[in-house]
């Protein structure tokens, strides 16, 4: 079976190349990459940036799909910072910098949060509230959905 690392590995090579599919299966695993716009089509450069590799996994009548962890609610005293892409989830700039905030740092809407790396383009993520960091919901390098809460911020 492949782990996750290897399956983002080839959606990565699937996306950077002529490659229309890849199907891989062992036991009842399946995995099955399509690449959407081939390099070898020609289309709009508008359109080209909203389309990406789509990947399905399927273990018999197993459900694949990552159920995030208690997912927190937004209360009057909270506010959660969400995953605008799907993409890597990176807490500093760079691996040998420090993480561009922490718990318990203080925010501006402005402030950077994170960044997510999506067909290796690199997004600053915004806290979107002033307020103080109470939770990071994500870890360094985990892959993130659209939507999914990356933080709380108690709003100031």
């Amino acid at each position: 079976m492949l782990s996750s690392k290897e399956i983002i590995e080839i959606i990565k090579y699937v996306d950077g190349s002529t490659v229309d599919e890849v199907h891989y299966e062992h036991d009842s695993f399946v995995v099955k990459v399509k690449n959407q716009n081939p390099e070898g089509e020609k289309s709009d450069p508008q359109e080209a940036k909203a389309q990406v590799p789509t990947a399905v996994a399927e273990r018999g009548q197993e459900d694949l799909t990552p159920t995030p962890e208690a997912e927190p609610q937004e209360t009057p005293e909270t506010h959660t910072v969400k995953a605008p892409m799907v993409g890597m989830f990176y807490s500093s700039p760079s691996p040998d910098d420090p993480a561009f905030i922490e718990v318990g740092d203080a925010v501006k809407e402005e402030t950077v949060v994170c960044c997510l790396e999506a067909m290796k383009m690199f997004n600053d993520v915004h806290a979107d509230v002033n307020g103080e960091i109470t939770e990071i919901l994500v870890e360094n390098g985990d892959l993130v959905e659209f939507g999914q809460p990356l933080f709380t911020v108690k709003p100031a």
